[in-house]
């Protein structure tokens, strides 16, 4: 099993968005192995794989399929496909130039639950995405690859798209299943948890893209194989997004457990004569890391973690030092009091003091002392929320204020001349 691409091998090739294209290069042969198999055994691999939720929380896959309840009520398989997370740009790719990857998966990870439906829920503003994926769907019907009696196999599935409006908050699994069930997109309380009581109030798995599409690999070489590539915590292969500061912004698919400098590096490197200033490893949300930090950084779970960060979604955004942290930060925090629900007032209303705070600053009518208050108030947002957008938004701003706070105390300081700069006065 190549280390470097168990998903994005044949992505180069314009046909193999096509089933005919798919098929050439062994497409829907795993998902016969998978039916040979008994449901649980795919479970099991999974779950042996150590394969993580490659949407952002990285909860251990297998272990979520397993909180299922063990009875034959109707279950329901959700492909998360909304892809809101700012520097995000990986699930867009793996639908437009592979769609039956994705379709495969499924089928694959509905007959390990038996689930007889499921939704790939897509973010509105994907129009290419919804196409390709409609289209891919309305092959495999045709084929036999969905519907009745897949493949000979008994097993009936049925699949459609959804696509939301662009909200943020429909990320989360809860927010999601809300939306599809026509409700306004707003996070739950849990317990219960979507895999007791989710969508329609039976028993739920929400998955990622990219965490549906590793599910081929791990059938077809075994859970060892897998977990060979990786770190000892985290297994297999994860596509980062690479944008910012960098020469050549794309998609790259590496290891867990890459060192964040040579992923640079594969992303083109900095350009020409800047340096390196800090580093947002895993979307928006992620804390922000500092170009030392990012010297030692490898892209695993773990060691982001250690470092006071996140792997996230796995989009890195490179900052150089042409760029003003004071700017950036205000564009995320701008980003998130606008996305925020209302349901919860310490985001409701954190994420607006968080933003005017930092755009006063911007203003040039910032002092010193709001630098400690936005600090007080991030804290008092973390953790006390439905769902993790409150965190979304005080993590950043808790990470840029405290590992940049020189350059914030001097934007207060030189304030009134960087406005006037800024409105060209």
């Amino acid at each position: 099993m190549s280390e470097s691409q168990l998903l994005t091998e044949h992505y180069h090739k314009d046909t193999y968005k096509s089933l005919k294209g798919y098929q050439a290069d062994g497409g829907y042969e795993v998902l016969k192995k998978a039916f040979k198999m008994e449901p649980q055994a795919i479970i099991d691999e999974v779950k042996a794989s150590g394969l993580r939720g490659r949407g952002g929380a990285g909860f251990p896959t297998g272990v979520k399929w397993g909180f299922l309840p063990r009875n034959d009520e109707t279950r329901y398989l959700l492909c998360n496909a909304d892809e809101g997370e700012p520097g995000t740009f990986k699930d867009r790719m793996m639908m437009e130039r592979a769609p039956h990857q994705l379709i495969e998966g499924m089928i694959i990870s509905a007959f390990a639950i038996n689930s007889p439906k499921s939704y790939i829920y897509i973010r509105g503003e994907y129009d290419q995405c919804i196409e390709t994926v409609t289209a891919a769907i309305k092959e495999a019907y045709d084929a036999g690859l969905l519907g009745e009696n897949i493949l000979g196999s008994g097993f009936k599935h049925d699949m459609d798209v959804y696509y939301g409006a662009g909200a943020y908050i429909c990320g989360d699994e809860t927010g999601m299943i809300s939306s599809l069930e026509g409700l306004k997109g707003q996070p739950k309380l849990k317990p219960p948890f979507p895999a007791v009581q989710g969508y329609l109030k039976k028993p739920t798995i929400v998955n990622n893209v990219e965490t549906l599409a590793a599910v081929i690999p791990i059938i077809d070489k075994g859970a060892e194989a897998y977990k060979a590539i990786g770190t000892e915590k985290s297994s297999g292969t994860k596509l980062f997004s690479v944008s910012g500061c960098v020469e050549k912004a794309g998609n790259f698919e590496v290891p867990l457990g890459y060192p964040l400098m040579d992923l640079i590096e594969l992303a083109g490197g900095l350009r020409p004569g800047r340096k390196l200033k800090a580093v947002i490893p895993g979307g928006s949300s992620a804390p922000v890391l500092t170009a030392e930090e990012c010297l030692t950084a490898k892209m695993d779970y773990e060691d982001l973690s250690a470092k006071g960060s996140m792997l996230g979604s796995g989009a890195v955004m490179v900052i150089d030092d042409s760029q003003n942290m004071v700017d950036l930060l205000g564009v995320i925090m701008h980003f998130y009091h606008h996305e925020s629900c209302g349901q919860c007032t310490p985001c409701r209303e954190g994420t607006g003091w968080l933003s005017k705070m930092v755009h006063s600053i911007l203003e040039g009518k910032g002092r010193i002392a709001d630098l400690d208050l936005i600090l007080k108030v991030a804290n008092q947002m973390k953790g006390k929320t439905i769902c993790a957008l409150s965190d979304a938004a005080a993590l950043p701003a808790l990470s840029f204020v405290t590992k940049f706070r020189d350059e914030f105390e001097d934007y207060i300081k030189r304030g009134h001349q960087y406005a006037a700069e800024a409105l060209h006065v």
